[in-house]
């Protein structure tokens, strides 16, 4: 089955109660979150050999989140120990027509805080054969932002597949004097499996042209992105439109150099959380085609993970596999 590392940021989630706003009550609900702790977390309980590459410091949180981490059977022998805090963010859940809110807490994070050389690639890539990133690393700051990049050459070099999901945070690329494009198009040319729209695609490419609308004008950006990035073969996207905070419409795309493939929409109604879907649509990807489905599977299996976290409380999806099966087999009675 091969081996998948991620390296990204693990941090903790912490939202006021049900629907209430922060602070209401003197109360909070705490969850280990991070976008690529997520995506292996929901491989690692698919089954998949999967590890995770961070840094937390030595103390209570630190040590609860690579539990939580290792409980879930992802591999934390790369997790690292050191620096100061943990990285934390408050999510403010939305409700009718109030949209969900997030605030950040993550400066000089025991991660972000990593020197680039705290990094032993030799080490960490031995027997993997994919490695998955995010654009929410190199958004962290100069130094996570090297980081990334020489991660994603370290692993190209020793042939070794990369992921890359574009994971646009705006609020946290706005905190230093950063070039988005340049730095990310420095990671993607290492990627053979992009998670990112026609806007990711947009922003690498520095023009917004491509024509059309809906399907077509997502086929004309993958087009350009391949044209652009010569080792991209493969680009996995979600459409999302959000009726109210309880009801979206969700559906998958992969677009690969010789066609596509693209699922109906689904109607997710009652969300009890959308934080972590699109990590779950990427861990869903990456399933399917690990499992050596096409990509009409790869987009299926995605897309069934991203409505199946919209059920779930917290950031990474949880599901095993008899969870995926039974969603797309269409059962929605009680199973007894």
């Amino acid at each position: 089955m091969g081996r998948f590392l991620a390296f990204g940021e693990v941090m903790l989630r912490l939202s006021p109660p049900g629907r209430e706003l922060l602070m209401q009550s003197p109360r909070l609900d705490v969850w280990v979150a991070g976008a690529e702790a997520n995506v292996a977390t929901q491989l690692a309980r698919l089954g998949h050999d999967v590890g995770l590459a961070t840094r937390v410091p030595d103390n209570d949180l630190g040590r609860a989140a690579i539990t939580t981490l290792r409980g879930h059977g992802v591999d934390v022998s790369q997790v690292q120990t050191g620096g100061e805090r943990m990285g934390l963010y408050f999510v403010t859940a939305g409700a009718g027509l109030r949209a969900t809110e997030v605030i950040y807490d993550r400066a000089h994070s025991a991660f972000a805080e990593a020197p680039v050389s705290a990094w032993d690639w030799d080490r960490m890539l031995a027997g993997v054969d994919r490695l998955h990133l995010s654009g929410i690393t190199p958004a962290l700051g100069p130094v996570p932002a090297e980081s990334a990049i020489t991660a994603a050459a370290a692993a190209r070099e020793r042939g070794i597949a990369v992921s890359f999901d574009g994971n646009w945070r705006g609020k946290l690329w706005e905190r230093w004097d950063s070039d988005p494009r340049a730095i990310l198009r420095r990671i993607v040319e290492q990627a053979d499996l992009m998670f990112g729209n026609h806007r990711d695609i947009a922003l690498l490419l520095g023009r917004d042209d491509f024509g059309g609308e809906g399907e077509d004008r997502r086929r004309a950006a993958a087009e350009a992105a391949f044209e652009a990035f010569p080792n991209l073969q493969t680009i996995a996207s979600t459409a999302r439109h959000v009726e109210h905070v309880d009801l979206h419409r969700l559906s998958a795309r992969v677009d690969a150099r010789e066609g596509h493939a693209q699922t109906a929409e689904v109607e997710v109604a009652g969300i009890v959380d959308r934080i972590g879907g699109g990590d779950a649509f990427a861990a869903g990807v990456l399933h399917g085609l690990r499992r050596g489905g096409d990509i009409g599977q790869a987009a299926a299996t995605g897309l069934a993970l991203a409505v199946l976290k919209h059920s779930l409380p917290g950031d990474a999806g949880l599901f095993r596999q008899p969870d995926l099966d039974a969603y797309l087999a269409g059962g929605l009675d009680v199973r007894r």
